[in-house]
């Protein structure tokens, strides 16, 4: 393949896309997503096997958008890498865990779900603290072995273009034949099955909230929202992203066509920025719509705003108790005076009469 094929030197899109996105992400995800540990935190206490899953989906969201400085410095230099090889491999391999424990943990709640309103007198040892903590520390370990290619091999790069002096981090282009064999993989097993999964649960959790006659009209339409908007937020984030890699990984090995090979990598670039959303729409959804997360929320709000009242009064009662003090002590001050001049004169006074 010619050098040409091989340029993808208009950095134009990256440096003005992903600063905004990611900036955007950075700046709600952090804090909502301390929240939404803070919360499942709680719930994690009061033995909320769902709440495992949770913190554990928040967890890597956060550590996700704690990396995206770095990333957003990448971009806006026009794609060239300027720190070191050894943090571009963090990087990368934070983003990549981000991507597939996120949609494995997804899975996860969403199997819970389904157990707990399809089947809720069967497999209840299913549906633990202990277990779940069992399957978080499996997915986490699992994902870091799969991930674990990013850590071993090379991931900085020359760009291939002869007039640029750019270094590029992890997205080599274009794709040679082993990274597009590793890309398949991931499409299949950390989004096609998590994906099946979910839209399976979710569709038999809308079969028996909708036949459940127990089940108040209000309480069904916030259900059939919830289970939409999870559904819908899964697939607009990770779907558009992995249809842009699997043609990347089919096209990208084996062609030559110059004009095709910038377009597939120019689409790629959007999807993946935007795949960061989930960041922001893990916490609303997950955390943020339980009504006891909601209840736990509040009252660390609560506790914080009374936490400054009690400064603020502390404040108060000590400038009071200064004045007082001060006043007190002026008080005290006047009284010796005017004890000192009272006895002067009864000094004075046995004084003349001595003399007498």
């Amino acid at each position: 393949m010619n050098n040409t094929a091989k340029c993808h030197d208009d950095h134009t899109l990256d440096k003005y896309l992903f600063p905004f996105v990611y900036s955007i992400v950075m700046i709600i995800s952090i804090p909502i997503n301390c929240i939404s540990l803070y919360a499942s935190c709680i719930q994690v206490r009061k033995k909320n096997e769902l709440a495992v899953y949770i913190f554990s989906l928040s967890l890597a969201d956060l550590l996700y958008s704690l990396i995206l400085p770095l990333w957003i410095d990448y971009a806006w230099n026009g794609d060239n890498w300027r720190l070191s090889a050894l943090l571009c491999q963090i990087s990368a391999f934070l983003m990549y865990m981000n991507f597939y424990s996120s949609t494995a943990f997804l899975a996860c709640i969403s199997v819970d779900r389904y157990l707990a309103l399809v089947h809720p007198l069967k497999l209840q040892h299913l549906r633990t603290r202990r277990f779940s903590l069992i399957v978080s520390i499996i997915v986490w370990i699992l994902e870091s072995i799969l991930n674990s290619v990013i850590l071993v091999n090379k991931e900085v790069f020359n760009d291939p273009c002869n007039f640029t002096n750019h270094t590029l981090c992890y997205d080599k282009y274009p794709l040679e034949w082993w990274q597009a064999w590793i890309n398949l993989f991931r499409i299949c097993s950390g989004y096609l099955v998590p994906l099946i999964i979910i839209v399976f649960c979710y569709h038999k959790i809308y079969q028996v909230v909708r036949c459940n006659q127990a089940t108040v009209d209000e309480e069904k339409k916030k259900v059939r929202k919830l289970i939409l908007n999870i559904t819908v937020t899964f697939i607009v984030c990770f779907t558009p992203y992995h249809v842009t890699l699997l043609i990347r990984s089919i096209k990208e090995p084996y062609t030559t066509d110059p004009q095709l090979l910038p377009l597939m990598y120019k689409v790629y670039r959007i999807t993946q920025a935007f795949t960061s959303l989930n960041c922001i729409a893990d916490p609303i959804l997950y955390c943020f719509v339980s009504e006891t997360a909601r209840t736990d929320i509040l009252n660390l709000l609560r506790c914080c705003l009374c936490l400054r009242k009690c400064e603020g009064d502390q404040g108060k009662d000590h400038a009071l108790c200064s004045s007082a003090t001060k006043s007190s002590v002026l008080i005290t001050y006047r009284s010796s005076c005017e004890t000192e001049a009272v006895k002067m004169p009864k000094q004075k006074r046995s004084k003349q009469n001595r003399i007498t």
